[in-house]
């Protein structure tokens, strides 16, 4: 079978969920036996989200590869179990630069560069590089955006355009848009729907489906009228109606008939049955009566939520198979510094289990310490991830080894001879007073971890050897290791290729754990990460006074 395309854009306004019923039509295809990839092409000129704020874009998904993504990249693969790559996420700044660099390289010969051809077919080389790994059967690509923006004109032109290159029994056009529910007249309006489509049809494109976001459902004469004025057939209007949990649309829209539609219309056997047992029995567990639990949560993002999206949604694949709804408590890491050790307990609320996500620079370095103290004291579960992990650290070295003035280079305060993150490397202890710390390499991506047997790390995982994916400058300093291992602290889990510290774990506390790496973004819904498990398991007994 030639690779099919199916390329997802959105009209009316943003947030419609594009990405989400992109990853759910994934989800859909791979229960037919097809090999999907997932692929996100976003117009802004960012050349990746490395460098923008999570408050504003939210979080970086990191890959097996290493390549810092998108958010909707994690749901991707969160909804299809597939593991994808940097070329799963293209920006425009991505296509300009690497169109301009060989510019400047005279690649062109000195011809004239422009947005036709050479951007254009530089995004289309993308697209096709996702059907060309390991026998992709069909690539799904969302455009980021709004049909009519000017920004994304461009990689419109490029999937109208792919769509003769590879014939229109290989490609497949789908349109999300939204159906505003009226509440006066008690009315579903369809006009913002016409429009959208109308401009859609301005680049060349005609939709093959509709997926309409709406709160109330659809009535045939809806459907109809849809149908005729976006000239698309009736059974390809698809109602994507508001859902409890994200997790409920693949089986939605499988009742809708979207992935039959699909498949019929790029000529796609249908003669297997979809194999979705897991996802029923994963929403059979997302409905029942579950017990709430509260998690304090102390970052430096806390005013943006999805800044934490993969950390959540671990917690979350966790909680369902243990019958609890985890129950944010979402403390922001400044507000604990400079306060009394009752006011720490105030802002902390009494919770369950104490969680400090990842971060980069020293804002709210001192809160998390405090958190981290208090977790430790009280012997509440506590679980820290990148930066948590280190202020961890840096909390035990301060108050246990007697180093007071530990802390990370990155702080940016002075912390004469003690540098408990480095990276250790002789070049930079020769220079360490005059290098820009920013320049520092970023460790990204999978790496093997070797685990302590004996350890409760091992016996969480049930091996001891895992990969997981890091997203670091700064490493743990073994100059330290003495100082810190008399206090308890126990290096569970070491770096086979640089043999960093990339785990610890206090033996005598409930659940004292923390990664250098981020095991959040390998949770799947249907397969839990073991040690966010751990955690909630932990937090339960605490609440329970166990």
């Amino acid at each position: 079978m030639k690779t099919k395309y199916i390329f997802v854009t959105g009209g009316v306004v943003s947030g419609l969920g594009k990405g989400i019923t992109a990853a759910a039509l994934g989800r859909l295809l791979k229960a037919r036996g097809l090999n999907i990839r997932n692929q996100k092409l976003d117009p802004y000129i960012n050349v990746d989200p490395s460098l923008m704020s999570p408050t504003q874009h939210g979080e970086i998904f990191i890959t097996e590869d290493g390549a810092e993504n998108d958010l909707d990249i994690g749901h991707y693969e969160r909804f299809t179990d597939v593991n994808l790559t940097a070329e799963s996420d293209i920006t425009s700044g991505q296509v300009y630069l690497n169109v301009i660099s060989r510019e400047r390289a005279g690649k062109y010969g000195g011809g004239t560069v422009q947005v036709v051809p050479h951007i254009i077919d530089e995004i289309k080389d993308h697209i096709y590089k996702v059907g060309a790994e390991d026998d992709v059967d069909v690539v799904i690509s969302e455009i980021g955006g709004t049909v009519g923006d000017v920004e994304g004109q461009p990689f419109l032109e490029a999937i109208r355009q792919v769509s003769y290159d590879v014939g229109r029994e290989n490609c497949l056009f789908i349109h999300v848009t939204l159906l505003p529910y009226l509440k006066k007249p008690g009315e579903i309006k369809t006009k913002p729907t016409q429009h959208s489509v109308k401009e859609l049809l301005s680049y060349g494109i005609q939709p093959d489906i509709l997926v309409c976001r709406t709160e109330k459902v659809m009535t045939s004469e809806i459907r109809n009228k849809l149908a005729r004025f976006c000239n698309v057939r009736f059974d390809s209007v698809i109602q994507n109606i508001d859902c409890g949990s994200v997790y409920e649309l693949p089986l939605v829209l499988e009742e809708e008939g979207l992935a039959n539609v699909v498949c019929e219309r790029l000529q796609i056997a249908q003669g297997v049955e979809p194999e979705l047992g897991d996802w029923i029995r994963l929403l059979e567990m997302t409905r029942a009566k579950r017990m709430p639990i509260k998690i304090a949560l102390v970052g430096k993002y806390t005013e943006l939520h999805d800044a934490y999206y993969s950390v959540l949604e671990a917690m979350e694949h966790s909680a369902v198979g243990l019958g609890l709804d985890v129950k944010i408590n979402w403390v922001e890491s400044g507000l604990l510094e400079g306060v009394s050790d009752e006011e720490v307990a105030r802002y902390l609320g009494r919770p369950a289990g104490i969680i400090i996500p990842g971060g980069f620079g020293p804002r709210g370095m001192e809160g998390m310490i405090r958190a981290a103290q208090y977790a430790r004291e009280e012997k509440i579960p506590f679980f820290g991830i990148g930066l948590g992990m280190q202020m961890g650290v840096v909390e035990i070295a301060r108050n246990l080894a007697g180093l007071d003035q530990a802390h990370t280079d990155e702080a940016e305060v002075p912390c004469q001879d003690v540098f408990f993150f480095d990276n250790l490397t002789e070049e930079y202890r020769s220079r360490i007073k005059e290098i820009n710390f920013g320049d520092l390499p970023m460790v990204s991506g999978a790496r093997e971890i070797y685990i302590e047997e004996g350890s409760m790390l091992h016996a969480v995982y049930g091996s001891n050897k895992v990969s997981e994916r890091h997203h670091h400058r700064r490493e743990f300093n073994p100059a330290y290791m003495t100082p810190l291992a008399s206090t308890g602290l126990r290096m569970s889990g070491i770096n086979s290729e640089s043999g960093r510290v990339a785990a610890v774990e206090l033996p005598d506390h409930p659940f004292y754990v923390g990664t250098i790496f981020h095991p959040e973004f390998k949770s799947r819904p249907t397969r839990p990460h073991s040690l966010f498990h751990a955690f909630l398991e932990s937090a339960l007994k605490h609440s329970k006074g166990e």
